[in-house]
């Protein structure tokens, strides 16, 4: 039988290693004209977009452009036409050549590749998916999704293979033998998504690529691509103008306006944190709660004990962090269940030494990315803290009800102050505020831990 190992609370979980960029833009500039260097002359540094064109018959596209993009992550450029948002994109792969800057990809500075090696690194490293799909009306869907194989030399019966699982992961598994003009507007995007995949690019470059299509489909594609990049985790960088789209699709996203970023940062930060007027007016609609999630207001979990140790170790770790719960994990962090005071007292007093049969598996546990106005019904639900669980079911924190509430009014403070209202004192939140273990409950841990049969 088991033995109880020692009252002691795992250690915290430790904050994640930062991921190295993938993609490193320097001071990146893009000029159209004769003589576009003049433009970054000391003279000319601080006239606007427009001088620029009436003085010197310059056309400003980018302007000291830098940010970083880290591997796996899906970074949203955004901003009206004119922007230079596309220009941005062409100059990543060198289908515009910049006037003058650094594009670093995995090391590599793109603007010294010589021409092979720049159309190996277009076949190998990168993809692109256009607004406009640009399938070869002659090929059927199998053909056009596995061309970029056929290019790369890859043999007829490897590339198929390749190009069925990638249309089986988009959805088209079985529409392979089917021209575009038979297909709607979505499913041609997905065939250009599809023949993308096949070649398994490092980088995905996505410019404005849902734009053309009605709202619902625009927005099952934006589901996909969410869903894909989960099981994925290609690099992207996603070109939109619409901030809706951005927001739900970016883990970073960059604001551009004449030329220049204006702003880089998470979602939350964008919405929360505007840094000018033309920021503030992308962001003046957004509902708070339907952009932050559960990074936002996840607190690391405290009360956590293995699912090796027996209930007596769960009642001193809930006594020593005045909980009235514990969550319960294996040897490799999974998740298995929370056992509360009620269940530990209760094995405890029938003399168990084994926590299984007593744990709660049905408790509501949120994902990293669950958004704010599903976790706030989660906490509503939850009986005490809600688990964060990542897609690996490892533990990786806990929602409490107390730090979701004081985030919720803090959030409609700074809602009401971009609108120009005065905060108010009440923040309007119906998520109760749990006490902590109370007298009675501190009597019967101490009860139950010295072996009385009192209740």
């Amino acid at each position: 039988m088991a033995t109880e190992t020692s009252p002691q609370a795992l250690d915290g979980l430790s904050p994640p290693v930062p991921p190295e960029p993938l993609i490193s833009i320097h001071s990146l500039w893009k000029v159209f004209g004769e003589k576009p260097e003049r433009a970054m002359m000391p003279e000319n540094l601080e006239k606007p977009k427009h001088e620029l064109l009436s003085e010197l018959g310059l056309v400003l596209a980018l302007k000291d452009v830098s940010f970083n993009v880290n591997k796996g992550e899906t970074f949203v450029v955004m901003g009206l036409s004119g922007s230079g948002k596309s220009t941005l994109v062409r100059c990543l792969i060198r289908l515009v050549e910049s006037t003058a800057g650094e594009i670093l990809i995995d090391g590599a500075n793109v603007l010294q590749l010589s021409e092979t090696e720049l159309r190996q690194f277009r076949r190998g490293k990168i993809a692109m998916v256009f607004q406009h799909f640009g399938l070869l009306p002659h090929r059927d869907v199998l053909d056009n999704a596995a061309w970029g194989l056929e290019v790369e030399g890859v043999d007829r019966a490897t590339r198929y293979a390749k190009t069925r699982a990638v249309l089986a992961m988009v959805g088209l598994q079985d529409w392979e033998s089917s021209y575009p003009h038979e297909l709607s507007g979505g499913m041609q995007q997905r065939v250009g998504l599809a023949r993308a995949l096949a070649v398994d690019p490092d980088i995905l470059l996505m410019d404005e690529p849902f734009s053309g299509l009605d709202p619902l489909i625009r927005r099952n594609l934006q589901d996909e691509l969410v869903r894909l990049q989960q099981e994925l985790h290609k690099t992207i960088i996603f070109i939109t103008h619409d901030l809706t789209e951005a927001l739900k699709l970016g883990d970073k996203i960059a604001i551009m306006r004449d030329g220049v970023v204006v702003q880089i940062g998470s979602p939350e930060e964008i919405v929360l944190t505007p840094e000018d007027e033309y920021v503030g007016e992308f962001t003046q609609d957004v509902r708070l709660e339907s952009i932050l999630n559960t990074s936002s207001v996840m607190d690391q979990a405290l009360a956590v004990i293995m699912d090796h140790q027996g209930p007596r170790v769960a009642l001193h770790i809930m006594r020593s962090n005045d909980s009235p719960a514990v969550l319960v994990v294996n040897a490799q962090r999974k998740y298995q269940g929370m056992l509360n005071l009620e269940h530990a007292v209760a094995a405890t007093k029938a003399g168990h030494t084994h926590i299984a049969d007593y744990l709660d598996t049905t408790a509501p546990c949120a994902a990293p990315g669950t958004p704010l106005d599903e976790l706030i019904q989660m906490g509503l639900a939850a009986t005490h803290v809600v688990p964060v669980i990542d897609e690996n079911g490892l533990l990786v924190g806990e929602v409490r009800r107390s730090t979701l509430a004081v985030r919720i009014g803090a959030t409609r403070d700074v809602g009401e102050a971009q609108k120009g209202h005065s905060p108010s004192e009440n923040t309007g939140t119906s998520v109760e505020i749990p006490p902590a273990l109370d007298q009675v409950a501190h009597e019967a841990i101490e009860m139950a831990l010295a072996g009385s049969e009192s209740p």
